[in-house]
């Protein structure tokens, strides 16, 4: 039988590839797998976490899993150390605390593509789970860009044209070195950009940082899903911007 092995963050590659050659089915802890209320984490979680480690625990007390994978070094964040902490005293499957700092690139072409921006992400955050690099995509001409993590809500992904690059930590995430932090802090100073992190995350002290050092940008957080005025905020800057949706041109 298949293993189920649940993730957090980016581990090492070389247990992706070690998973990948046992043919365990791998489990994306950080993105909503459940439909169950966020404030069900409340009981062993403060508040204060960000959005995507309540969902990892929800996820991890509610899926039977074999074995969990959590990325706790640079790549991720001290909260996820804690988080993992939490977690092996209330399950009894192991879970094995790693730390990321691989450096060999394999690019980012599905940043630099024509998908919509929820295709982009999906794709991003899937190819996590897999050993090989993305596949092959031209790149388009951006028009807008969109730097942070992969939201836990997908939706407002489909406020932003196909023409969006992505910068940022899921670009690092791409290129499978999450703890790349000269890639992380890269933004495209020609074109307007929304720098996003959710509520709570340290991530968003980088993201204020370059949205206040870019000449056009809109600096967002969000916590469990977007709002109507964090959707409007986005609408208005897009279109302040001249942002048109449309097919990439590409180079």
């Amino acid at each position: 039988m298949r293993k189920k092995i649940g993730i957090v963050g980016v581990p090492p590659l070389e247990i992706i590839c070690q998973l990948n050659a046992e043919q365990a089915d791998i489990i994306d802890l950080d993105e909503p797998q459940l439909f169950l209320p966020i404030d069900q984490s409340d009981q062993h979680l403060p508040r204060v976490y960000c959005a995507v480690l309540r969902t990892v625990l929800l996820n991890a007390l509610n899926i039977e899993l074999d074995q969990i994978y959590i990325d706790v070094g640079p790549g991720k964040c001290d909260c996820a150390l804690h988080v993992a902490a939490v977690l092996k005293d209330l399950l009894r499957i192991p879970v094995l605390a790693t730390r990321n700092t691989d450096t060999e690139g394999f690019g980012f072409p599905i940043c630099q593509s024509s998908l919509p921006l929820i295709n982009k992400m999906q794709a991003i955050t899937k190819g996590v789970q897999f050993c090989r690099p993305s596949p092959a995509y031209e790149a388009c001409v951006p028009t807008v860009g969109f730097w942070g993590v992969p939201p836990r809500d997908f939706s407002i992904l489909s406020l932003f044209p196909d023409t969006t690059h992505v910068y940022g930590w899921a670009r690092c995430m791409e290129n499978k070195t999450p703890a790349h932090l000269e890639l992380e802090s890269c933004c495209n100073l020609e074109i307007p950009t929304v720098f996003f992190a959710q509520s709570f995350c340290a991530k968003t002290a980088l993201a204020k940082h370059l949205a206040a050092r870019h000449p056009k940008a809109l600096w967002v957080d969000c916590d469990v899903s977007a709002g109507s005025s964090l959707r409007a905020k986005i609408e208005a800057f897009l279109e302040l911007s001249g942002v048109l949706r449309g097919h990439c041109v590409v180079s």
